[in-house]
């Protein structure tokens, strides 16, 4: 099954214009690898420029209701005649380079577009007919140009005049194309049954290889478990390089004519090579590797395989609390941390850092003997390659085991001398003993000011 044009297709190709399709009077669908032309007519019906070059259409079709069509562009296609456009009233240039034209016959067709100013028909086989030119611009007289070359009147009138005579030959060099055709066809259909009658071998030779494998298995089973994988894995995988190499290599080298079937097939053959490497890319990914968490000794072991990971939300975390170890899975990968203590998994939490992000989980640690503490825990953070233990106790204010600086005396009074203008400065004044003895303070007396 070839790809069809699709819905998404069209809408994805419509972001110029939102999206839309009923209104779109532009459209590229190029190099989409299209093997059948459809539903554009009933989608489209506004559309005026339709690209379709370099894909693997075989046939023009379903484009007769597309009226204000003014220019198709289907180059480098599978096309082996011209029809179907009789519905393309406004059609203005037609480009058909590199297809697979033979029947130039059938540009008798394009007599009912009348606009049609523009042909281009370089690489096709009709274009080494004798007298291809001739009859091109004798058929269709409303043309303008021809493969990029204007059309002059005298070589018009002179097409005209010898226009029986060209039409006889293009008949015969047409006749004798079509035969050749024939030949080409069933040519590609004895091969195409080659290949897949080689293709059941090839699967059969497969069983066969896959019953060796096994015998292989069986032989392999005195070994290591770790050597016997290994070697399994790199003899399988040198068989199976060694055919597809060879199968390749026969496959390019082999002499083909250029056929609208050898283009196909070629296509059909690098598009079931691309999907192989698909899909040995997804059986890779999906191949989950095997961890070794626990020694066959019953030893448990220190495993980071997440390594450092950031921003990782929690329901990707399953954390798991052992008396003498801690897991954590993120995402489906184990980081082990194995405990210098033992510790309590039901009185064990784990939480978010309110401050850092980081998972905290805090483990009460078993203390044997007369003095317990419950409060001596081991915690950690992980992903902050950080492990320690400490002790928590509550916060106690005591003067005579803590010593706190007196906030009074940090800062020393210092006279202020040298602030302000000189005038304003309050003069310096010192307080002298009375050394007076016979001085005495009448309150009556007023100060003096």
């Amino acid at each position: 099954l070839g790809w069809h044009v699709t819905e998404d297709l069209v809408r994805r190709r419509a972001e110029h214009n939102n999206c839309e399709i009923f209104s779109l009077e532009e459209i590229s669908l190029h190099q989409q690898e299209i093997e059948k032309l459809e539903y554009l007519d009933k989608w489209c019906r506004h559309l005026k420029i339709l690209y379709l070059q370099n894909n693997l259409i075989p046939k023009i079709e379903n484009v007769g209701k597309l009226k204000k069509l003014e220019y198709l562009n289907v180059a480098l296609n599978n096309i082996e005649r011209i029809e179907n456009l009789e519905g393309c009233e406004e059609l203005r240039k037609l480009d058909l380079t590199a297809n697979f034209i033979g029947e130039l016959s059938s540009i008798e067709a394009l007599k009912h577009n009348i606009h049609l100013k523009e042909l281009f028909l370089v690489g096709n086989p009709c274009t080494e007919f004798e007298g291809y030119r001739q009859f091109v611009v004798a058929t269709l007289h409303q043309l303008k140009c021809l493969d990029s070359k204007q059309i002059e009147r005298s070589e018009r009138i002179q097409a005209l005049q010898n226009y029986p005579e060209v039409k006889q030959k293009i008949r015969e060099q047409e006749q004798a194309y079509l035969l050749k055709r024939a030949r080409e066809k069933e040519e590609a259909q004895r091969k195409m049954q080659k290949r897949r009658d080689k293709k059941q071998k090839q699967m059969e030779s497969k069983l066969g290889f896959d019953r060796w494998k096994l015998l292989f298995k069986k032989k392999l089973d005195s070994l290591q478990g770790k050597e016997k994988h290994q070697a399994e894995r790199e003899e399988e995988q040198e068989s199976w390089r060694t055919v597809e190499d060879d199968e390749d290599k026969r496959f390019w080298e082999e002499p083909t004519p250029y056929t609208p079937e050898s283009r196909l097939e070629t296509h059909r053959y690098m598009e079931e090579k691309r999907r192989a490497k698909e899909n040995v890319r997804e059986s890779k990914k999906k191949e989950k590797p095997l961890w070794t968490l626990v020694t066959a000794e019953g030893k448990v072991l220190n495993v980071n395989v997440p390594k450092y990971v950031r921003h990782l939300d929690t329901s990707l975390l399953d954390i798991d609390v052992q008396p003498t170890y801690v897991r954590v899975m993120v995402k489906g990968k184990p980081f082990q941390l194995v405990l210098p203590e033992e510790v309590k998994p039901d009185s064990s939490s784990a939480k978010r850092s309110q401050t850092t992000g980081h998972l905290v989980i805090s483990m009460p640690k078993v203390c044997w003997g007369a003095f317990k503490s419950s409060r001596t825990t081991f915690s950690f953070h992980l992903f902050s390659s950080c492990f320690r233990s400490r002790q928590v106790e509550k916060l106690e204010v005591d003067p005579s085991k803590y010593s706190f600086p007196d906030i009074t005396k940090i800062i020393q009074e210092k006279e202020q001398i040298g602030l302000g203008p000189i005038k304003l400065q309050p003069e310096k004044t010192t307080e002298t003993k009375n050394s007076y003895v016979d001085f005495e303070n009448n309150e009556g007396v007023p100060p003096l000011i």
